[in-house]
């Protein structure tokens, strides 16, 4: 086991790795920037290193800084969270070559799995379901318009690299695919570097299903059931919920099922999320692999028993999965919501500033990461995400009261934060019936 990890991460998910190394007995080294100088949980790290400006390009995307600081701590391993370096195989190749295991999936794996291109190769060979379209990536307009003339419109352009909504367009005809494809690619390319992008078969109406696996470097695979991730505005998730509302238990095994054998034919060593598209009919397609811990692992956690970070940890340091598929065990419902400093009624306008009020709930069942607290000071710099609110009961109905009861009692001021709109959606019919696909928050919003 290792004796020292650098988190190369910042706010709730380094909070979450710091308490995981303190219970297996392991120091954590956090790197911060200036900009993050004052948070409160890097008290709690056995040290912690500055490594630039509040920047993200100088200070948590910065290979060498972290890699310096990582050589000055003199640590085992980095844990990189989820975010800036978490999915790029060039961060992993490099802590490779300075001898510092990187805590998640091997260069190659990230490279195969993390390309949605070459991920889209890879599943087909695990005979894993994909949607229609383009083999690889486009290269011109006139290749478009050939495979979305195949497949039949609506199309999606998406970018081969990195996620997030960037360089993703959909498409209902062949002048918005001509106007498009380019945008798409020039965003792309500005947002991660690479400008690859390529066209799938596009749902009108879906359900957001991701499997959580874990995969270790003795070839064993294991996932720890779904989770529904459909309330989602611009692509980015809002709610999370575990188990899927609903879902057939024919196909919550076959959808569970394609997604470890997608990871164990990768040779995968670590935490990952299969992503998947639901139709009406409950027909999935694989819409993507995250290389990395989620935001949203906790409701998984909740309804397993199983501590997502502390695996990770033991993956990386070579130890196999003391857990057998038949052992996991899916206990009750949980519900987690984001809470972002943010306005929903100005169109998710960020909010940061100092809170002079943080109040988060608690009592049974409930669950609060977060590195915020009163008196800090949220930065503009980064993600609007400053806690995730967690609720575990006996079953959906209890889940959602609790939820309702707990975001009632969050107080948190001046701020703007999404806590308005998560009570508005706990309330909503067509959410607590779980009729919700990825545009419900779109319709309901408008």
């Amino acid at each position: 086991m290792f004796t020292r990890i650098l988190i190369a991460n910042r706010g709730e998910i380094a909070l979450r790795i710091i308490r995981a190394c303190r219970e297996l007995g392991i120091e954590s080294v956090c790197v911060y920037s200036t900009a993050d100088a004052g948070a409160p949980y890097l008290k709690l790290a056995d040290q912690s290193i500055c490594i630039g400006p509040g920047p993200a390009k100088d200070s948590y995307l910065n290979i060498s800084r972290i890699i310096s600081a990582a050589e000055v701590a003199n640590v085992d391993a980095i844990h990189p969270g989820y975010g800036f370096l978490s999915e790029r195989a060039d961060f992993a190749q490099v802590c490779r070559d300075c001898k510092i295991e990187f805590i998640g999936p091997s260069p190659e794996a990230m490279a195969r799995l993390g390309d949605k291109v070459a991920c889209k190769r890879a599943a087909k060979e695990a005979r894993v379901p994909v949607f229609p379209g383009s083999e690889g990536a486009i290269e011109d307009e006139d290749e478009a318009v050939t495979v979305a003339a195949k497949i039949g419109y609506p199309v999606i352009i998406k970018a081969s690299a990195g996620g997030g909504g960037r360089g993703m367009r959909v498409c209902h005809n062949e002048a918005a695919l001509r106007t498009n494809l380019k945008n798409a690619a020039q965003e792309a390319l500005a947002a991660f570097g690479n400008g690859a992008v390529f066209i799938e078969k596009y749902l009108e109406s879906a359900r957001h299903i991701e499997v959580q696996v874990l995969g270790d470097k003795h070839g064993h695979a294991i996932y720890l059931y779904e989770r529904d991730c459909s309330v989602q505005r611009r692509h980015q998730k809002l709610i999370e919920e575990a188990p899927a509302p609903g879902l057939d238990s024919r196909k919550r095994e076959q959808v569970c099922a394609s997604a470890a054998r997608l990871i164990k034919d990768a040779n995968y060593a670590g935490a990952a999320t299969v992503e998947f598209l639901m139709d009406e009919k409950q027909n999935f397609y694989m819409l993507e692999v995250n290389t990395r811990v989620q935001v949203e692992h906790p409701v998984t956690e909740m309804i397993t028993g199983i501590d997502i970070v502390k695996e990770m940890i033991k993956i990386a340091a070579g130890e196999p999965l003391a857990i057998k598929q038949r052992d996991v065990k899916v206990n009750g419902h949980a519900i987690e919501c984001r809470i972002n400093a943010e306005d929903p009624g100005a169109n998710f306008r960020p909010s940061p500033g100092k809170l002079t009020r943080f109040e988060p709930p608690g009592g049974p069942g409930v669950r609060m990461d977060t590195h915020a607290v009163t008196g800090y000071t949220v930065p503009p710099n980064y993600d609007s995400m400053i806690g995730k609110l967690i609720v575990h009961a006996e079953d959906r109905k209890a889940a959602l009261a609790r939820a309702t009861r707990a975001l009632r009692e969050f107080k948190v001021e001046p701020i703007k934060t999404t806590i308005p709109l998560h009570l508005r959606l706990m309330e909503n019919s067509s959410f607590k019936e779980g009729g919700v696909d990825i545009h419900f928050l779109e319709r309901l919003l408008k």
